[in-house]
């Protein structure tokens, strides 16, 4: 779109946008132009912005100072539906979806008014699947479906809306690498149509494969814009993180996997599943004769195609969902149908998928959050030792480099990063810890995070804790994991050891060709 002058007119222009959370201020003098039929991805760590910022554009947040305008014209939302109703569309971190409701159902939710032609509906949607590369069943209640599964139908029903400004809040961190593309390639799409996709990623391949420009906030601010970030990711990383050199980033590599030096033997087992099986509320088989072992001393990653029993395995060592045959042990102790209670009085501590449903109480404190599994060490007499649970708080916020106004703040309102590495940092920190196990750990962290929390698991490691990785990052489970475990439809379908990982064999084996 031009105007009289010729001049190209931002599909959405920012122009000093401040935002406080009573004396925070997360948002800062931002000015940002989106244009027509680019890809503009949106940078920084954990608690920069970017999703105060997309909260902002998309109405759900208002700014105390500073103008929108769309295409032109004055743009002031005060809810999500005047930013619909604009032309502007938002996947969200996290799922807002009717949980009792299918697929189809939540898919439908706002598309129409009045009477609704549902054959016809669903002949669009199961189209703009096949273009995505995307399977779901549309009949399936939400509260069926695993993380990932939920994030598609997020994304799928962002995408019905055709909007001319598309936000997504890292909307492919539950995805597999062939959805990933896929997903990319409908945003390359989206694009060419003149639509403004703006991607908020923190993984690189993604803006090398996809930005047409790029912006980093810290500290909400807007420190640098890059037109060229294919070209220019080291310095964009190196502004994002505010240190000289990406060379100066802990990489994750097979290096720090080759060079670590086993002092437990194998035998020692911390986790034996025996023939486990899981069937869901309709007889279908989720967990499928499962037979493995997880030693001291080792990280076993389970790798797999989101909705292949990796779910259900966490669901059931974090003590949530039943078992239908077999037997679990941690530390040659069965616990077999064990409470979440009973599982961490075992030892076993859980970084769950959906930490907000499960990993967290949203309203209480950052602190209360980060010892909820340790409240005995504080009671006595029948009361709280208030200042000691405050103290330790902030030796695990200054551990873990969880950025947060202080201790005291809801956990709520910490960004979704730092929520995660909090719920990480309660769980390593659980007495008598012999099994970890971790569902997504890294989902939502910056690069500089992401190298951090898997230092942390690393040292667990090497102190004799056993680790169940559960991850749909390859890479980074290539990198990491002494043994990796794939799943193909409940059923471990092949194994590979540490220095043998063959990435395109891994790929295979998760598209269901038997080892």
């Amino acid at each position: 779109m031009v105007d009289a002058q010729g001049t190209f007119v931002p599909a959405l222009s920012l122009q000093g946008i401040d935002k406080f959370f009573g004396k925070f201020q997360a948002l800062s003098s931002i000015n940002l132009d989106l244009f027509p039929g680019e890809v503009h991805c949106l940078l920084g760590e954990n608690g920069a912005g970017k999703s105060t910022l997309c909260n902002v554009i998309f109405g759900v947040h208002q700014p105390d100072s500073g103008v929108m305008y769309r295409a032109g014209n004055p743009y002031k939302p005060v809810r999500p539906h005047d930013a619909l109703m604009a032309g502007i569309a938002m996947v969200h971190q996290h799922f807002s979806l009717v949980d009792n409701a299918t697929v189809l159902d939540n898919l439908l939710l706002g598309q129409t008014r009045g009477w609704i032609n549902a054959g016809q509906q669903q002949r669009r949607i199961e189209e703009t699947l096949q273009s995505l590369g995307l399977h779901l069943d549309l009949q399936a209640k939400v509260q069926a479906l695993s993380v990932g599964e939920r994030q598609r139908v997020e994304i799928v029903k962002c995408l019905l809306r055709e909007p001319s400004v598309l936000i997504l809040d890292e909307p492919t961190a539950v995805l597999l690498p062939t959805e990933i593309s896929a997903l990319l390639a409908v945003c390359e799409r989206v694009a060419s149509l003149g639509c403004a996709v703006v991607l908020v990623t923190h993984k690189l391949a993604e803006i090398q494969r996809i930005a047409t420009r790029a912006t980093v906030l810290q500290s909400g601010r807007v420190v640098t814009t890059s037109t060229q970030p294919a070209q220019e990711i080291e310095r964009l990383v190196s502004a994002m993180i505010d240190r000289p050199g990406l060379a100066q980033i802990p990489a994750l590599t097979p290096v720090a996997v080759a060079e670590h030096t086993r002092r437990y033997a194998l035998s020692d087992e911390v986790l034996q599943l025996n023939g486990l099986t899981v069937r869901d509320a309709l007889g279908v088989t989720r967990l499928d004769n499962c037979t493995m072992v997880v030693n001291r001393g080792e990280i076993v990653a389970i790798a797999g195609v989101e909705g292949n029993g990796q779910s259900e395995l966490g669901a059931v060592l974090a003590g949530m969902l039943p078992v239908s045959d077999g037997q679990v042990y941690v530390a040659g102790k069965e616990v077999t149908g064990a409470s979440p209670q009973q599982m961490t009085r075992a030892g076993v501590g859980i970084v769950p998928e959906d930490r907000h449903a499960v990993g967290c109480i949203t309203e209480m404190s950052l602190t209360e959050n980060l010892l909820l599994n340790h409240m005995h060490r504080y009671s006595r007499w029948g009361f709280l030792q208030r200042r000691k649970m405050r103290d330790d708080a902030r030796a695990l916020v200054t551990r873990f480099d969880i950025r947060a106004a202080g201790i005291d703040v809801s956990f709520g309102g910490l960004s979704g990063g730092n929520q995660q590495k909090a719920v990480l940092a309660r769980e390593l920190t659980l007495e008598s810890l012999v099994l970890l196990v971790a569902a997504q750990p890294t989902r939502g962290l910056d690069v500089g995070a992401v190298a951090a929390v898997y230092r942390h698991i690393q040292d667990a490691r090497d102190r004799g804790v056993g680790v169940l990785l559960i991850s749909s990052e390859l890479d980074e489970v290539l990198s990491v994991a002494d043994r990796v475990v794939v799943f193909y439809r409940g059923k471990i379908i092949g194994t590979s050891l540490c220095g043998q990982h063959d990435r395109a064999v891994i790929g295979a084996w998760m598209a269901g060709q038997a080892a």
